[in-house]
């Protein structure tokens, strides 16, 4: 485990996580603060492989996840899993549950994580009282329904090679917007997890991040990413061709 890890586990309260600012909105006060900080409930950290919520579970919580990595993923009429999202430290889940009080995806721990859970109730009661909190969640209510807009797009318009250009690009700002670097990090995902997401067959995957290599985009050593010229990269995600 990293010591970036080791660090955001040791935290425990709002105020004190490096990644606040990315769930919280920066105008709440210390006292405010306090306020959220008593309704967040932080249990021990996640196994690769376990499952935080289920699909149809009672919708009762939102997660915040403090570190590592979520994948979400809902199941077909015929039991088929098609993987919906990746998730990062900084990030919020289950909110999708609202509307239905149902959870309509189940999430599953890629590596060790670490979460907050907010109880929904306790955060609609603190939302009426704080209203730049209300804002906030509001935002990033509306950044779920663009990125799945985004992901749709993706899947109808973009051959193998500008999906996985995309998916990197997208991973290397959002490692960016946590600190860290945004030209080499770590796939918490498979590659036949990246292709379940994309719509590609997992023999495309290995060929797309092979072909990377050898036009001297990327380097692949497992799931070790290193993009060594982001300017292609990005205009290869941007849907244009050599």
């Amino acid at each position: 485990m990293s010591n970036a890890t080791n660090l955001l586990q040791r935290e425990t309260h709002c105020k004190d996580c490096s990644l606040a600012c990315m769930c919280l909105p920066i105008s709440l006060h210390a006292d405010e603060m306090d306020a959220l900080d008593r309704i967040v409930k932080r249990g021990r950290p996640l196994r690769k492989g376990d499952v935080l919520f289920r699909q149809g579970d009672e919708f009762n919580s939102i997660f915040a996840l403090r570190s590592g990595a979520i994948k979400t993923y809902g199941l077909s009429d015929e039991g088929d899993e098609q993987i919906t999202g990746f998730h990062l430290a900084g990030e919020l889940i289950g909110m999708s549950g609202m509307d239905t009080e149902r959870y309509t995806v189940t999430a599953v721990a890629l590596e060790t994580t670490s979460v907050c859970e907010i109880p929904f109730d306790n955060l609609d009661e603190l939302t009426a009282v704080l209203p730049q909190l209300r804002k906030q969640l509001m935002r990033l209510m509306s950044r779920e329904l663009r990125e799945d807009q985004e992901m749709m797009l993706l899947l109808s318009r973009k051959n193998a090679d500008q999906r996985i250009a995309t998916l990197l690009i997208n991973l290397s700002a959002r490692f960016r917007a946590r600190g860290y670097s945004a030209r080499a990090f770590r796939l918490a995902m498979s590659r036949n997890e990246i292709g379940n997401y994309l719509g590609l067959a997992v023999e495309t995957v290995s060929r797309v991040f092979t072909r990377f290599q050898q036009h001297g985009l990327i380097t692949a050593e497992g799931k070790q990413i290193e993009i060594l010229d982001y300017i292609q990269l990005c205009a290869l995600a941007g849907g244009q061709t050599e």
